[in-house]
């Protein structure tokens, strides 16, 4: 009976504790929608207050902001840039005429403007002058025997016209004569030899211009083929380029060219007015040159940007390059199409594209003057899209 009983009590006391906690979250539901309809009412009225402060905000946010530009027609030139060099055309390397030999005197200095003839050097010329010393003794002694002979020769003449004398003795006697004038005339010419010879120890400038390199020492020896000694002349001045051999079909003597001298800040228009024959095996290329006019600011063995033109159109169509789209059909760009409604579009044109040079782009087909070009905002557009001028 005492068992009986308890258990009767905790199963009464039990089902109050479940009553009380139903009731609980019962309370606590009911708060949580009484909130959640509070801020969806709250919600609603600011989307309403947004909709009456910005009445287009539902419409545009389906136009896409672009910018266009009239698609237009001038002349489009495509040029070759090639990196070349200032260069002048009377460049002179100075070297002796002769052996060469030492040097004993120097008459020149870096910088210092010469004259063509102008002497720049003396050599050691000790032994060439002893040569001419010897040629000219040489010389006195023909020049005494041969008179001495004329001599012998008229008075055998003489005495055989007189019947004196044997005509043996007459022939002897001439040809003596007539061996030494020729002994004579090549002991001339050999002193003449020995006087250029030892005259080739003078060095002399073979241009005008400003002496740019000495770089010879008195004591020291001056060859042929050194360029211790450099003599430009910048009256007459060229650019030079090295110019890749694919190029060679694409040029020739009188093709226009752009030169900028950056250095300088100096753009000038010219020709092309030398094209080499030969490949170089190295390099793989063949020299262009240009002449270009003389200028005080120029050096020679300056940079310079030689623009060779290659191809020419004229009345072409041009648009920016990056407008230029492709897709697996090809290349195409955006324009500006005009509905019936007043609204605008985009229109997708499949283009034929030619040459490209610098950040433009010549069309071939499929655009015309005139037509709205999207030039901004035409990225991620589709045919058809709606579209409002403006910058995106």
């Amino acid at each position: 009976m005492i068992a009986f009983t308890l258990f009767f009590a905790a199963c009464g006391n039990s089902k109050k504790d479940s009553n009380a906690t139903l009731t609980e979250k019962k309370t606590t539901l009911a708060k949580l929608k009484n909130d959640k309809s509070k801020t969806e009412a709250e919600i609603k009225k600011l989307e309403e207050e947004l909709t009456k402060i910005d009445t287009a905000a539902g419409n545009m946010s389906k136009v896409k902001l672009v910018a266009i530009k009239p698609v237009g027609i001038q002349d489009f030139n495509h040029y070759i840039d090639l990196q070349g060099k200032v260069d002048a055309e009377n460049i002179s390397y100075v070297s002796p005429s002769g052996m060469g030999g030492q040097v004993k005197a120097i008459y020149v200095k870096e910088g210092q403007y010469v004259k063509k003839g102008q002497l720049l050097l003396r050599l050691d010329d000790a032994i060439a002058r002893q040569s001419v010393s010897a040629a000219r003794q040489g010389l006195d002694v023909l020049r005494t025997q041969l008179s001495y002979s004329k001599d012998i020769y008229q008075r055998q003449k003489n005495l055989w016209e007189k019947g004196i004398g044997s005509e043996m003795q007459l022939i002897t006697a001439k040809n003596n004569v007539e061996s030494l004038e020729n002994q004579l005339k090549s002991a001339q010419q050999n002193v003449q030899v020995s006087v250029v010879s030892a005259n080739t120890s003078n060095v002399y400038s073979n241009v005008s211009g400003v002496a740019d390199v000495v770089s010879i020492h008195t004591g020291e020896m001056f060859a042929p083929g050194s360029q211790q000694l450099k003599i430009v002349n910048t009256s007459s001045l060229k650019v030079v380029s090295n110019v890749p051999e694919n190029y060679i079909s694409r040029m020739k003597t009188g093709t226009p060219v752009v030169i900028d001298i950056p250095d300088v800040s100096m753009k000038l228009n010219s020709k092309l007015s030398r094209i080499s024959q030969s490949i170089d095996l190295t390099q793989r290329g063949f020299i262009a040159e240009a002449k270009i006019p003389y200028n005080a600011s120029l050096k020679p063995n300056q940079t310079a940007i030689m623009k060779i033109l290659d191809y020419s159109a004229a009345n072409a169509v041009v648009i920016p390059v990056n407008v230029v789209q492709t897709d697996e059909a090809g290349k195409y760009v955006y324009v500006l199409q005009k509905l019936s409604n007043s609204k605008t579009i985009a229109k997708k044109k499949a283009i034929n594209i030619g040459e490209v040079y610098g950040d433009i782009v010549e069309v071939k087909t499929g655009l015309a003057a005139g037509e709205q070009l999207i030039t901004e905002g035409y990225q991620n557009l589709y045919e058809g899209q709606l579209i409002g001028t403006g910058v995106n």
